[in-house]
């Protein structure tokens, strides 16, 4: 079985191309665990899947690490686009059906991407959620139908904090009992005009990440509503490098989300699934 991995701001994933190539999709979810494995599989954040599409260039399925089935994946959705143009799947301007609703992309570089991600279809600026006793101030956010969740954690001072010192209180949100879908936690301080800083905890890895490009909508959607940011080419560093967000604040919601950043071609190779599913346990 032929794998391509690439990352897009540091966010890893592996394509399985099933039109090309024969891809049995109901063994998805454990490949999914199996190859992102990072001690017996290639090891990723996320396993994406290429298949065919009646209204689109092409579908793409995303799972999480653990092998949960995702609704879409920002970086994950400039990978695939680059993935797409450069196998004759697609243009310079795809379009790629996902669980959450169709996006498309541009190619703007050889390695640069722009897609447009799902609109905000759930936006609640001013939830507070309590976690052993302490109130939260947050956001909840929902991109595309049905809808990826996030919530925005405004939190001064995270520059110089530790994971170790947010995680626990970033599985307590993730998992709280008031959002029944869980959530992306998004840990964030503004850093300049049009300037954010943002960690995030996702759903599926269950841990922090390099980057989240869906994160990265969700929190200049909220900023943009809230007047903080201007919408327009605002800058997200993330552990893997930066992305610009474009936002358009619209009848009290976000619409027109554009993320642009880098898209990476990693490795291509051969996995063996027989050899690499007996270490399922």
């Amino acid at each position: 079985m032929q794998f391509t991995k690439m990352n897009g701001a540091g966010n890893s994933f592996i394509i399985l191309d099933g039109i090309r190539g024969a891809l049995d999709t109901a063994r998805l979810p454990e490949l999914a665990r199996a190859l992102c494995d990072v001690d017996f599989g290639v090891g990723a954040d996320g396993l994406m899947a290429v298949l065919p599409a009646d209204d689109a260039d092409f579908t793409m399925r995303f799972y999480n690490s653990d092998g949960s089935l995702g609704e879409m994946c920002g970086n994950g959705a400039r990978c695939i686009c680059r993935y797409g143009y450069e196998t004759g799947l697609s243009g310079k301007r795809p379009r790629v059906r996902t669980t959450a609703g169709l996006v498309t992309g541009e190619r703007m570089t050889a390695e640069q991407y722009r897609v447009r991600l799902p609109d905000a279809t759930v936006m609640q600026p001013d939830r507070v959620l309590t976690v052993d006793g302490r109130d939260i101030a947050c956001a909840y956010v929902e991109l595309g139908s049905p809808g990826l969740p996030h919530l925005a954690v405004e939190l001064p001072g995270l520059a110089d904090a530790a994971d170790d010192d947010l995680r626990a209180l970033a599985r307590a949100l993730r998992y709280h009992p008031a959002l029944p879908k869980g959530a992306n936690v998004n840990f964030y301080t503004l850093t300049g005009k049009d300037a954010v800083l943002l960690r995030t905890y996702e759903r599926g890895v269950e841990d922090f990440t390099c980057a989240c490009g869906t994160g990265t909508g969700a929190v200049v959607s909220v900023l943009t509503l809230a007047g903080r940011v201007s919408g327009t080419a605002v800058r997200v560093k993330m552990r893997g490098g930066v992305l610009t967000m474009d936002v358009t604040a619209r009848d009290g919601t976000a619409r027109d989300l554009f993320l642009t950043g880098p898209a990476r071609l990693v490795a291509r190779g051969e996995v063996f699934p027989e050899e690499l599913l007996k270490n399922e346990i």
